[in-house]
């Protein structure tokens, strides 16, 4: 009787074709595919960072008053490059957080001046219980 080591199985030669050597594994490929898909990345990314993603034009709410079952008036700062505009989205949401108003509203700053303050008389389809800036753009 024969016995064989427990290693490696022993196939009987030619019938399930040539055995390949394992291959060494190469972590440098591996990184460096991972970098040139990263680099792939931030080429696309940043002109859509520089055509939508301009943090330039920042809102705060300074105040909303004037509250009735059709109208709040929505106070508000952007910061805009100096002497620019803004096109502001203003919104009014009501008890259940339902929007119930919103209007594209325009901000222009001074001349030389980084800060546009606005009031802005919004019309709604219920009673608002709070006014709110959701976004600016440039104008």
């Amino acid at each position: 009787m024969t016995t064989t080591p427990t290693g490696a199985p022993v196939f009987p030669p030619g019938r399930y074709g040539r055995r390949r050597e394992p291959r060494r594994r190469r972590p440098w490929l591996m990184a460096a595919l991972v970098a040139a898909a990263l680099l792939v990345g931030a080429v696309a990314i940043m002109p859509l960072y520089r055509k939508y993603g301009d943090p330039t034009y920042d809102a705060q709410v300074i105040t909303y008053t004037g509250i009735t079952d059709t109208r709040i008036d929505v106070t508000f700062r952007v910061t805009v490059p100096p002497g620019g505009s803004a096109i502001c989205l203003v919104r009014a949401r009501s008890r259940d957080h339902a929007e119930v108003g919103h209007a594209d509203v325009r901000a222009d700053a001074a001349p030389g001046a980084r800060q546009a303050v606005v009031t802005h008389r919004l019309v709604t389809t219920a009673r608002p219980m709070i006014g709110e800036v959701v976004r600016c753009r440039a104008a």
